[in-house]
Protein backbone atom coordinates (compact mmCIF):
# COMPACT_ATOMS: atom_id res chain seq x y z
CA UNK A 1 0.00 0.00 0.00
CA UNK A 2 1.23 3.63 -1.00
CA UNK A 3 2.06 5.97 1.20
CA UNK A 4 -1.07 8.29 -0.21
CA UNK A 5 -3.55 4.90 0.34
CA UNK A 6 -2.81 4.48 3.86
CA UNK A 7 -2.80 7.69 5.09
CA UNK A 8 -6.57 8.08 3.05
CA UNK A 9 -7.56 4.82 4.72
CA UNK A 10 -6.57 6.38 8.04
CA UNK A 11 -8.69 9.37 7.81
CA UNK A 12 -11.47 7.70 6.69
CA UNK A 13 -11.35 5.09 9.93
CA UNK A 14 -10.73 8.34 12.03
CA UNK A 15 -14.10 10.07 10.23
CA UNK A 16 -16.13 6.85 10.93
CA UNK A 17 -15.15 7.08 14.55
CA UNK A 18 -15.93 10.80 14.60
CA UNK A 19 -19.57 10.06 12.67
CA UNK A 20 -20.17 7.13 15.07
CA UNK A 21 -22.81 8.34 17.75
CA UNK A 22 -21.26 6.90 21.77
CA UNK A 23 -23.98 5.13 22.97
CA UNK A 24 -25.32 7.16 26.04
CA UNK A 25 -25.80 5.21 29.01
CA UNK A 26 -28.78 5.76 31.63
CA UNK A 27 -27.41 5.74 35.24
CA UNK A 28 -28.81 3.84 37.67
CA UNK A 29 -28.19 2.10 41.53
CA UNK A 30 -28.49 -0.61 43.32
CA UNK A 31 -31.08 -0.94 46.05
CA UNK A 32 -31.06 -4.80 46.59
CA UNK A 33 -29.19 -7.90 45.69
CA UNK A 34 -31.49 -11.07 45.85
CA UNK A 35 -30.37 -14.85 46.03
CA UNK A 36 -31.11 -16.46 42.63
CA UNK A 37 -30.80 -20.22 41.68
CA UNK A 38 -27.58 -20.42 39.58
CA UNK A 39 -28.54 -23.60 37.38
CA UNK A 40 -31.77 -21.57 36.13
CA UNK A 41 -31.00 -20.71 32.38
CA UNK A 42 -32.89 -17.62 32.23
CA UNK A 43 -35.11 -16.87 29.35
CA UNK A 44 -38.37 -14.82 30.62
CA UNK A 45 -38.97 -12.63 33.80
CA UNK A 46 -41.65 -11.29 35.22
CA UNK A 47 -42.95 -10.02 38.62
CA UNK A 48 -46.25 -10.81 39.38
CA UNK A 49 -48.12 -10.66 42.91
CA UNK A 50 -45.52 -10.27 45.03
CA UNK A 51 -43.45 -12.91 42.90
CA UNK A 52 -41.15 -13.36 40.65
CA UNK A 53 -42.05 -16.12 37.43
CA UNK A 54 -39.31 -16.91 35.45
CA UNK A 55 -38.81 -19.54 32.49
CA UNK A 56 -35.71 -21.23 32.12
CA UNK A 57 -34.14 -23.27 28.79
CA UNK A 58 -32.20 -25.87 27.67
CA UNK A 59 -33.56 -29.41 26.13
CA UNK A 60 -34.71 -31.21 28.67
CA UNK A 61 -34.10 -28.52 31.75
CA UNK A 62 -36.68 -26.17 30.50
CA UNK A 63 -39.34 -25.16 32.69
CA UNK A 64 -41.66 -22.69 34.31
CA UNK A 65 -41.73 -21.62 37.57
CA UNK A 66 -42.86 -18.97 40.51
CA UNK A 67 -40.42 -18.10 42.45
CA UNK A 68 -39.70 -16.01 46.03
CA UNK A 69 -38.17 -13.02 45.58
CA UNK A 70 -36.33 -12.47 48.61
CA UNK A 71 -35.24 -16.25 48.83
CA UNK A 72 -34.75 -17.52 45.56
CA UNK A 73 -36.66 -20.58 46.66
CA UNK A 74 -38.79 -22.14 43.53
CA UNK A 75 -42.35 -22.34 45.09
CA UNK A 76 -43.84 -23.77 41.97
CA UNK A 77 -43.07 -25.42 38.72
CA UNK A 78 -43.45 -27.50 35.79
CA UNK A 79 -41.34 -28.71 33.16
CA UNK A 80 -41.67 -28.05 29.76
CA UNK A 81 -41.28 -31.56 27.83
CA UNK A 82 -38.50 -32.83 25.13
CA UNK A 83 -37.41 -31.70 22.91
CA UNK A 84 -38.44 -28.27 23.28
CA UNK A 85 -36.41 -25.47 24.80
CA UNK A 86 -37.96 -22.77 26.81
CA UNK A 87 -37.83 -19.45 26.17
CA UNK A 88 -39.65 -15.79 27.51
CA UNK A 89 -42.72 -15.88 29.09
CA UNK A 90 -45.27 -13.67 30.01
CA UNK A 91 -48.51 -13.13 32.11
CA UNK A 92 -52.20 -11.79 30.23
CA UNK A 93 -55.03 -12.28 32.83
CA UNK A 94 -54.95 -15.27 34.00
CA UNK A 95 -52.87 -17.07 31.39
CA UNK A 96 -49.10 -17.51 30.70
CA UNK A 97 -48.00 -17.29 27.64
CA UNK A 98 -44.33 -18.95 26.70
CA UNK A 99 -42.19 -19.57 23.76
CA UNK A 100 -39.83 -22.13 22.68
CA UNK A 101 -36.63 -21.25 21.00
CA UNK A 102 -36.59 -23.00 17.23
CA UNK A 103 -40.31 -25.41 17.03
CA UNK A 104 -42.56 -22.84 16.48
CA UNK A 105 -44.88 -23.74 18.95
CA UNK A 106 -45.54 -21.92 22.01
CA UNK A 107 -47.84 -22.67 24.73
CA UNK A 108 -50.72 -21.00 26.98
CA UNK A 109 -51.06 -21.74 30.80
CA UNK A 110 -53.09 -21.41 33.53
CA UNK A 111 -51.08 -18.62 35.75
CA UNK A 112 -52.71 -20.14 39.27
CA UNK A 113 -51.10 -23.61 38.77
CA UNK A 114 -49.32 -24.20 35.58
CA UNK A 115 -51.61 -26.32 33.87
CA UNK A 116 -51.56 -26.53 30.06
CA UNK A 117 -54.70 -24.36 28.48
CA UNK A 118 -53.22 -24.70 24.86
CA UNK A 119 -50.35 -24.26 22.11
CA UNK A 120 -50.04 -22.00 18.81
CA UNK A 121 -47.83 -21.82 16.45
CA UNK A 122 -45.59 -19.01 14.67
CA UNK A 123 -42.56 -18.62 11.88
CA UNK A 124 -39.06 -18.24 13.20
CA UNK A 125 -37.56 -18.52 16.24
CA UNK A 126 -39.24 -17.03 19.55
CA UNK A 127 -36.94 -15.38 22.29
CA UNK A 128 -38.25 -12.83 24.31
CA UNK A 129 -41.92 -11.72 25.51
CA UNK A 130 -43.89 -9.14 27.05
CA UNK A 131 -46.79 -7.29 27.36
CA UNK A 132 -48.43 -3.72 26.79
CA UNK A 133 -51.52 -4.21 28.28
CA UNK A 134 -52.81 -4.32 24.48
CA UNK A 135 -50.46 -6.85 22.92
CA UNK A 136 -48.15 -9.38 24.16
CA UNK A 137 -44.78 -8.31 22.20
CA UNK A 138 -41.87 -11.27 21.10
CA UNK A 139 -38.76 -10.80 20.44
CA UNK A 140 -37.31 -13.72 17.87
CA UNK A 141 -33.25 -12.90 17.88
CA UNK A 142 -33.40 -10.53 14.80
CA UNK A 143 -34.06 -6.27 14.86
CA UNK A 144 -37.57 -6.81 14.65
CA UNK A 145 -40.18 -7.44 17.74
CA UNK A 146 -43.84 -8.75 16.58
CA UNK A 147 -47.07 -7.25 18.65
CA UNK A 148 -49.11 -10.62 18.88
CA UNK A 149 -53.22 -10.27 19.68
CA UNK A 150 -53.28 -11.32 23.24
CA UNK A 151 -56.30 -13.50 22.71
CA UNK A 152 -55.72 -15.19 19.17
CA UNK A 153 -51.88 -14.61 19.44
CA UNK A 154 -51.82 -13.92 15.74
CA UNK A 155 -49.58 -10.91 14.57
CA UNK A 156 -50.47 -7.62 14.66
CA UNK A 157 -47.54 -5.75 13.35
CA UNK A 158 -44.11 -5.30 13.68
CA UNK A 159 -41.57 -2.53 14.25
CA UNK A 160 -37.90 -2.90 13.58
CA UNK A 161 -35.08 -1.41 16.17
CA UNK A 162 -32.17 1.02 15.71
CA UNK A 163 -30.10 3.55 17.20
CA UNK A 164 -29.40 6.43 15.52
CA UNK A 165 -30.40 4.40 11.81
CA UNK A 166 -28.73 0.73 12.64
CA UNK A 167 -30.83 -1.90 13.43
CA UNK A 168 -30.04 -3.49 16.51
CA UNK A 169 -30.25 -7.47 16.34
CA UNK A 170 -30.03 -9.79 19.19
CA UNK A 171 -33.18 -8.77 21.27
CA UNK A 172 -33.60 -11.32 23.76
CA UNK A 173 -35.84 -10.91 26.73
CA UNK A 174 -38.24 -8.23 27.51
CA UNK A 175 -39.94 -6.06 29.67
CA UNK A 176 -42.41 -3.15 29.33
CA UNK A 177 -41.18 -0.56 31.73
CA UNK A 178 -42.86 2.50 32.18
CA UNK A 179 -44.36 2.87 28.09
CA UNK A 180 -41.08 1.26 26.94
CA UNK A 181 -39.69 -1.97 25.86
CA UNK A 182 -36.66 -2.85 27.49
CA UNK A 183 -34.73 -5.66 25.66
CA UNK A 184 -31.57 -7.54 26.77
CA UNK A 185 -29.38 -7.58 23.82
CA UNK A 186 -27.51 -11.69 23.57
CA UNK A 187 -24.13 -11.93 24.33
CA UNK A 188 -24.32 -7.68 25.77
CA UNK A 189 -24.88 -6.52 29.08
CA UNK A 190 -26.11 -3.56 27.60
CA UNK A 191 -30.22 -3.36 27.68
CA UNK A 192 -32.11 -0.86 24.67
CA UNK A 193 -35.04 1.08 26.08
CA UNK A 194 -37.19 1.36 23.09
CA UNK A 195 -39.63 3.15 22.19
CA UNK A 196 -42.77 1.24 20.94
CA UNK A 197 -44.33 3.55 18.37
CA UNK A 198 -41.14 3.50 15.87
CA UNK A 199 -38.82 1.43 17.58
CA UNK A 200 -36.57 3.97 18.46
CA UNK A 201 -33.35 3.11 21.14
CA UNK A 202 -33.95 6.05 23.25
CA UNK A 203 -31.20 5.16 25.64
CA UNK A 204 -29.00 2.30 26.83
CA UNK A 205 -28.81 0.19 30.46
CA UNK A 206 -25.17 -0.62 31.00
CA UNK A 207 -25.30 -3.50 33.72
CA UNK A 208 -21.62 -4.94 33.03
CA UNK A 209 -20.96 -4.14 36.91
CA UNK A 210 -23.79 -6.33 38.03
CA UNK A 211 -22.37 -9.18 35.55
CA UNK A 212 -19.11 -9.16 37.32
CA UNK A 213 -20.62 -8.76 40.81
CA UNK A 214 -23.08 -12.17 40.08
CA UNK A 215 -19.51 -13.84 39.59
CA UNK A 216 -20.12 -15.68 36.48
CA UNK A 217 -17.36 -16.46 34.18
CA UNK A 218 -18.69 -18.84 31.79
CA UNK A 219 -19.35 -17.01 28.19
CA UNK A 220 -23.14 -18.36 27.99
CA UNK A 221 -23.87 -16.64 31.44
CA UNK A 222 -25.15 -13.56 29.19
CA UNK A 223 -27.25 -10.86 31.00
CA UNK A 224 -30.82 -11.72 30.55
CA UNK A 225 -33.63 -10.99 32.61
CA UNK A 226 -36.01 -7.83 33.42
CA UNK A 227 -38.81 -7.75 35.56
CA UNK A 228 -40.64 -4.82 36.66
CA UNK A 229 -42.69 -4.19 39.36
CA UNK A 230 -45.09 -1.31 38.57
CA UNK A 231 -46.97 -1.64 41.37
CA UNK A 232 -44.00 -0.35 43.80
CA UNK A 233 -41.49 1.06 40.59
CA UNK A 234 -38.87 -1.60 41.24
CA UNK A 235 -36.99 -3.22 38.72
CA UNK A 236 -35.25 -6.43 38.65
CA UNK A 237 -32.30 -7.87 36.58
CA UNK A 238 -30.41 -11.18 36.19
CA UNK A 239 -28.89 -13.47 34.07
CA UNK A 240 -28.58 -16.80 32.66
CA UNK A 241 -26.98 -19.30 35.41
CA UNK A 242 -26.35 -15.96 37.45
CA UNK A 243 -26.61 -16.64 41.55
CA UNK A 244 -27.96 -13.30 42.32
CA UNK A 245 -30.60 -10.92 40.80
CA UNK A 246 -30.38 -7.69 41.40
CA UNK A 247 -32.87 -4.85 41.93
CA UNK A 248 -31.90 -1.27 40.61
CA UNK A 249 -33.04 2.15 40.69
CA UNK A 250 -32.88 3.88 37.13
CA UNK A 251 -33.94 7.75 37.12
CA UNK A 252 -37.21 8.66 35.51
CA UNK A 253 -36.95 11.47 32.60
CA UNK A 254 -38.09 14.07 34.92
CA UNK A 255 -35.83 13.17 37.84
Amino acid sequence: MTCRRMGRTLLLALLALLVTPAMADTPWTLVKTYPHDETAFTQGLFFHDGALYESTGLEGRSDIRKVALRTGKVLARRAVDRPYFGEGMVNWNDRIVSLTWRHRRGFVWRLDDFAPIADFRYEGEGWGLTQDGKSLIMSDGTAQLRFLDPDTLTEQRRITVSWNGRAVDRLNELEYVRGEIWANIWYDTKIARVDPSNGAVIDWVDISALRKAAGVTDSEAVANGIAWDSKRDRLFVTGKNWPKLFEIKVARAAE
